[in-house]
């Protein structure tokens, strides 16, 4: 019996962490997606400043997530194809910003 319930622990643990997972990587996908919102209204002359802060704070969270040994093929999948996005995205903010002549840092 005990040696039942430990497996059935490990078992709803192990649900419980794919669910945490589930939601980081939702919240990274929201947070892409407002970053390249915030990014859209600085290029359309909208903000003063470009959102650096943020786009270290998500690079950041990428990187910790990356670092996630215990992710399933499919939140592997699609962890990169969110880190493909933003790389992307990442691309073209640093032209933009090189075109219209601010500091990258």
């Amino acid at each position: 019996m005990a040696l039942n319930n430990n497996l059935y622990r490990q078992t709803s643990s192990r649900l419980e962490q794919t669910v945490a997972v589930d939601q980081q990587l939702s919240k990274l996908e929201d947070d892409i997606r407002k970053l390249k919102i915030d990014f859209d209204i600085y290029f359309n002359g909208s903000a003063k400043r470009p959102p650096l802060e943020a786009r270290a704070r998500l690079e950041s969270q990428i990187k910790r997530m990356s670092d996630n040994r215990n992710l399933s093929f499919a939140q592997r999948y699609q962890l990169n194809t969110l880190v493909s996005r933003f790389t992307s995205y990442r691309e073209l903010w640093r032209r933009s910003l090189k075109a219209k002549g601010e500091e990258l840092t």
